[in-house]
């Protein structure tokens, strides 16, 4: 987790400590002057209330326009919103990736109730209480768009008549040679499978095994060691194993062997090794029995910076590719995640072949917990952006209704998304389900079901050198 998630964490904490406290002197308060029964049942309201509707991990106000920024030369439009359908204000620009700045304003029931948008055959939610600039994803409906029958409407709010409408123009990087890089495995399935399975040429590199957060392997009587173990080698299989069903071969698959939450170490001290905090080992070859290839680690076996960045290097080289596909540094917070675009900005400086753009996805946000907001299967609405971020371009292409359950099948084979919820996570999600009309998926319980399996895909792109 970054230093920043960190402070807004600990300030969200902070707040709900006081209101915790507050609310104990208050019901002490009813309980001596009133009835202890009283106090009881507002104890309990109370509680079904946060789990309804306070649970989520929203670090911002909802208030709060996001801030975005698009390149010089993106065509951009005034629409207007009339009579439940967008109304162009000149023929539409070429281009396949197209988004929608309008300000949306929460009615009272979008306190209580998640407001979305309809769209055409799509839906995009908001956060409760919204109010504020956002932007609506309306790609892969451009032919409704031009020809005026792009149907809007909305639900527990209202939308601004007059709105902007973005179109990015971008060749299709799925036919160009590839090159995503997975902090842990699933990371890639999670922001690219639906690139990936069409894709002429994609190599697939993940850099750590995975270890950490091992304690229901224990349950079959390891110690924690062991357990860390274990689940670094399920992991690992993953990670070469999981990407045969997009039509990745293992010829195609590299899995580094590092160590979870090691990564920024590593590149800070590049020389010292750094074993894995859980498991104890000190060497990555183990990890790497399954590659294709040999890389500059497999001398020694030290999990140390250098050796990170001389095998993103020497994969570079390899597989030379036209496209990178790397975590967001900027949007996703996660610290392995951060490290590992780092690591390859350092390896392209190593070697000698130069990707001309990189695709930079985030899978986890600093600001909110619950993004992409809403079911799963519908489109991706921009994150939130509360500071000023690079002014990068914008891919998202469009994933067909099978490729949505491909990708779900995808991520119900990786170990780290299987298992149920506990007890009190299944409870929060009834009570969420009664009272807040919240749904989530049949394919699996872990909440990247609902998060990672949408109409789209979303990344960033960036040019590299020049």
């Amino acid at each position: 987790m970054s230093a920043r998630k960190q402070r807004l964490l600990s300030l969200h904490r902070r707040h709900k400590r006081f209101l915790l406290l507050s609310g104990i002197v208050f019901l002490a308060a009813t309980a001596v002057v009133v009835a202890w029964w009283l106090a009881v049942v507002l104890l309990l309201c109370g509680w079904i209330a946060h789990e309804a509707w306070f649970a989520d991990h929203l670090f911002y106000s909802p208030r709060t326009d996001y801030q975005y920024s698009f390149p010089d030369g993106t065509a951009q439009q005034p629409v207007f919103l009339g009579e439940g359908r967008v109304a162009l204000s000149a023929p539409l620009a070429s281009g396949e990736t197209l988004f929608l700045e309008l300000l949306v304003i929460s009615s009272w029931l979008g306190r209580w109730l998640d407001p979305h948008v309809l769209i055409g055959s799509d839906r995009q939610d908001f956060e409760r209480g919204v109010r504020g600039r956002r932007f609506v994803n309306l790609s892969g409906q451009e032919a409704a768009l031009a020809a005026g029958e792009l149907r809007v409407s909305s639900r527990h709010c209202r939308l601004s008549a007059n709105a902007t409408l973005y179109v990015l123009r971008n060749p299709d990087y799925a036919g160009q040679r590839m090159m995503i890089l997975a902090p842990h495995a699933d990371d890639a399935e999670l922001a690219a499978f639906g690139v990936y399975r069409r894709a002429a040429a994609v190599s697939i590199v993940t850099l750590t095994q995975g270890e950490t957060e091992a304690g229901r392997y224990r349950r079959l009587g390891l110690d924690a060691a062991a357990a860390a173990r274990l689940k670094g080698r399920l992991r690992s299989w993953d990670s070469m194993a999981v990407p045969l069903w997009g039509g990745v071969p293992q010829s195609r698959c590299v899995q580094l062997g590092y160590h979870c939450m090691q990564l920024p170490a590593m590149l800070a001290d590049p020389g010292s090794p750094f074993p894995s905090r859980k498991s104890g080992e000190a060497d990555v070859r183990e990890a790497r029995q399954h590659n294709p290839l040999r890389l500059p680690a497999d001398a020694d076996g030290l999990p140390c910076g250098a050796n990170l960045v001389a095998d993103l290097a020497a994969l570079l080289d390899h597989f030379q590719p036209q496209v990178v596909v790397t975590p967001h540094p900027q949007l996703d917070p996660h610290v392995d995640h951060v490290a590992a675009t780092q690591a390859l900005e350092l390896a392209m400086r190593q070697s000698a072949w130069q990707p001309e753009v990189a695709l930079l996805y985030a899978n986890h946000l600093h600001d909110n917990d619950r993004w992409p907001m809403g079911p799963a299967g519908n489109g991706i609405a921009l994150p939130p952006a509360l500071l000023a971020l690079p002014v990068d371009g914008l891919w998202s292409p469009p994933l067909s209704p099978a490729a949505q359950l491909d990708k779900a099948m995808a991520l119900a084979m990786q170990h780290d998304l299987q298992g149920g919820l506990r007890c009190k996570q299944r409870l929060r999600r009834h009570i969420q389900r009664a009272l807040a009309a919240r749904r989530w998926p049949a394919t699996g319980a872990n909440e990247f079901f609902r998060k990672a399996v949408r109409r789209h895909e979303l990344f960033w792109v960036r040019r590299l050198g020049g």
